[in-house]
């Protein structure tokens, strides 16, 4: 089945130095950490169209007040300010809690997040570029992209810091 978003841009793939960086920002709250990652695929985006809008990947707000931050917002801001984009920060919301991805086999993850996206702005016919720290098995980005799609975007494309290597690929 082919996947609801369009494509994904990822300068890096997940290893490090890359993973110390997007661990600093995730779990210890580095924030500093978003603009190396932002810069590097600021880069890589220089080349590709500009979509009208970032949606940074949202987070349960259960996640959000234990984290205090979203860090695919922090990398937004900086990638925003960089090419002169409009960041639609809440135009999508994660619904319930859920279990955390990364703590499921990759089998499971996308039934995990199957229904966990509402979309509630004007998205009609606009190109959106869903602005994310990792991609593992792309389940969370094909499902925001599904409903961004059935939402009325055009077009969705990750704009990714990291991808994990595929099982066979380790």
């Amino acid at each position: 089945m082919r996947p609801f978003f369009d494509r994904v841009i990822a300068p890096f793939t997940y290893g490090f130095p890359v993973s110390v960086l997007i661990q600093g920002l995730k779990y210890r709250g580095e924030l500093a950490c978003a603009r190396p990652l932002a810069a590097a695929m600021a880069n890589v985006l220089d080349k590709e169209p500009y979509p009208d809008l970032l949606v940074p990947m949202p987070l349960t707000n259960t996640r959000l007040a234990g984290r205090g931050f979203n860090q695919a917002m922090e990398i937004s801001r900086y990638i925003a300010a960089e090419f002169g984009l409009s960041i639609a920060a809440d135009a999508c919301y994660r619904k319930g809690d859920g279990t955390p991805q990364t703590s499921l086999p990759w089998k499971k993850r996308a039934s995990n997040v199957r229904n966990a996206f509402t979309c509630s702005a004007n998205i009609e016919g606009k190109s959106i570029a869903v602005v994310d720290d990792v991609l593992t098995t792309g389940a969370t980005l094909n499902e925001l992209a599904r409903i961004l799609k059935l939402s009325g975007a055009r077009e969705v494309t990750g704009w990714i810091a990291a991808r994990t290597p595929a099982p066979g690929d380790l």
